[in-house]
């Protein structure tokens, strides 16, 4: 984090696969609420599953039995990728087929099911909500199958073409980040009298590629240029969701996004606009997604 982000409050290193030092932290700060979001995502927990299995299942399960020790309250995301391919495309809901072939869909299934378990068996504090691909200007690629989704704006910006790893026609969920956090925050603060569950559903809008590249054209360039060559990460992609439904995340605590496919593509390329000016320094320019 940035000098002025470390300024804002206390700021400490921390490995979620070592709970005695989480505990310390918890200890130290008097900390009550968790927000965890250390996971190794989907394209990069194909390429190291081992990694992803240990970061994603034992740091969660230490940050679940300090939920559990403590009484924290516990915000742990999943994911649209823990969904399968036997799982209902279109309207995809909160309950339904999880059989998931990934090893970030498999671990996540396992995330919630354990939280929902420590809920009724020891009542932790346990929530989520299943991200669909997160689209940022300010943060790093994630080694996500969404990542997509931003790197088409800086080649946009950058040669006016875009090599996609994704079919044309590969629609999935997204989100941009502000109603992402908003979403988090409306979980989090909801009072738990209010919530019909522990893990829900949240969709803001959903494309293609093919979809994505016809927005940048009309509110960037006509002359914009998008090919196709799919790479492992379509067979991910494929046993995602084109949408999920979520009217009781809508019911239960609030969440409404307010940006779609058009103000996306609107904020996105305001804000990374600048980044290609003339004479800006290669060093100087920002990564791309948080995605799934």
């Amino acid at each position: 984090p940035s000098i002025e982000q470390r300024n804002t409050g206390p700021f400490v290193y921390a490995d979620v696969l070592n709970y005695r030092a989480l505990e310390q932290i918890v200890v130290d700060y008097g900390i009550d609420w968790v927000v965890h979001f250390s996971a190794i995502l989907s394209a990069a927990g194909e390429r190291n599953p081992s990694l992803g299995l240990n970061v994603n299942m034992t740091g969660f399960q230490n940050v679940l039995d300090l939920a559990k020790a403590h009484n924290l309250r516990l915000l742990s995301p999943s994911t649209m990728g823990a969904f399968g391919p036997t799982t209902p495309k279109d309207s995809t809901p909160d309950l339904t087929v999880m059989r998931p072939n990934t090893i970030y869909g498999i671990t996540k299934v396992h995330m919630e099911l354990l939280g929902e378990y420590y809920r009724e068996k020891y009542q932790v504090d346990f929530r989520s909500l299943r991200y669909p691909g997160i689209i940022s200007a300010d943060s790093p690629p994630g080694g996500g199958t969404t990542d997509y989704a931003v790197d088409i704006f800086h080649a946009a910006l950058k040669h006016n073409s875009y090599e996609s790893f994704l079919d044309a026609d590969t629609r999935l969920p997204m989100a941009y980040i502000d109603d992402c956090i908003v979403g988090t925050m409306q979980l989090l603060e909801a009072p738990q009298e209010a919530l019909t569950q522990r893990v829900y559903n949240v969709h803001a809008c959903d494309f293609s590629p093919e979809e994505l590249a016809g927005e940048i054209r009309r509110q960037h360039s006509d002359a914009f240029a998008i090919t196709y060559r799919p790479d492992f990460r379509q067979a991910i992609a494929d046993t995602w969701p084109r949408t999920m439904a979520d009217e009781a995340a809508r019911r239960d605590w609030g969440w409404n996004p307010v940006f779609g496919t058009a103000d996306i593509v609107r904020v996105m390329l305001d804000k990374l606009g600048p980044v290609y000016s003339p004479g800006l320094a290669a060093e100087e320019m920002p990564a791309a997604v948080v995605a799934s």
